[in-house]
């Protein structure tokens, strides 16, 4: 296959398991998997994976820095508690809406605060269309059901930022996608499990058998490190910014699915915000410069050509 080819593999293999994600995660709580649990239990077998691999290679020397410790208390523990926790709260339509919609502005906020980078003209567009989008939904919820947000959508922003400092700090530090997908997986393992084991509740008894080991194989095997390196590679052949959208279309296909999978609505609110968050997190309208810039570049090189 050509590369290009091989990049829309690596986009779809993403898209899936991204879209997985969403929808295993609201499972969580249908199955009543708690998130203290299925924390644990993913980076416990993520863990048990990939050291094993460091310690062969003998290449396990970039753990004991700092940096690969910070990115797995944000980027793993922190995160991966506030995002499970919120699905507990609230449908799959809200996680596309309040924690992938928002992931984009978010970074571009985090990336400015923590690095100085300035917003471009395409950031500032996406950010009134959001604040916009938000203002809409919160006026239709409030008159469908009273409540304009609830704790649950409060949890999934927070993860949006939370994600979001850690994407701008993977980027600051320089590390290699095996590198902190590593950091990740092992330090979150080595300080969480530890403290979950001696302090937090655990409710392994409740679930059924074979919904806990399902959802452990997909989220510490699929989530953590498969998606991690299948988007790097898509990245590679096709480019940050067409990898980047194609994939983050995914948890909004999830949300429509979870209608017919998993019993969910989608009330005028929703559907307004799937719209308006997908549109500001997508930016489509730079696809038509990126469509004008290429054909000016392939202008200029036959005029030079000739």
């Amino acid at each position: 296959m050509s590369p290009r080819i091989q990049g829309y593999a690596f986009v779809l293999i993403t898209m899936c398991i991204w879209g997985g994600f969403t929808l295993t995660a609201r499972l969580n709580a249908l199955w009543n998997i708690s998130a203290w649990d299925i924390v644990a239990l993913r980076f416990a077998l993520a863990f048990t994976i990939l050291m094993p691999i460091l310690i062969y290679q003998k290449k396990a020397a970039f753990l004991l820095k700092k940096e690969p410790l910070i990115l797995a208390m944000i980027g793993g523990v922190i995160y991966c508690l506030f995002a499970y926790s919120a699905f507990h709260y609230a449908p799959t339509a809200h996680a596309a809406i309040f924690l992938n919609g928002c992931i984009p502005i978010c970074t571009a906020i985090m990336a400015y605060l923590l690095m100085g980078q300035a917003f471009d003209k395409h950031t500032w567009a996406s950010l009134a269309i959001m604040i916009v989008v938000l203002c809409l939904m919160s006026v239709l919820m409030y008159r469908e059901t009273g409540v304009a947000f609830g704790i649950g959508d409060l949890l999934f922003f927070i993860s949006a930022i939370l994600w979001a400092i850690f994407t701008v700090l993977l980027r600051k530090y320089q590390l290699s996608a095996w590198q902190a997908m590593c950091s990740v997986a092992i330090w979150s393992a080595v300080v969480y499990i530890p403290v979950y084991l001696l302090f937090l509740p655990k409710h392994l008894s409740v679930p059924d058998p074979v919904h806990l080991l399902s959802q452990t194989l997909f989220h510490g095997i699929f989530v953590v490190i498969i998606a991690t390196l299948t988007y790097v590679e898509a990245i590679k052949r096709l480019g940050a910014f067409k990898a980047g959208s194609v994939t983050n279309l995914a948890p909004f296909i999830a949300a429509i699915l979870a209608v017919p999978l998993l019993g969910e609505s989608l009330s005028i609110a929703m559907i307004c915000g799937l719209v308006g968050m997908a549109f500001g997190a997508l930016q489509p309208w730079r696809w038509i410069g990126r469509k004008d810039s290429l054909e000016a570049q392939l202008a200029a090189q036959k005029k030079q050509s000739k």
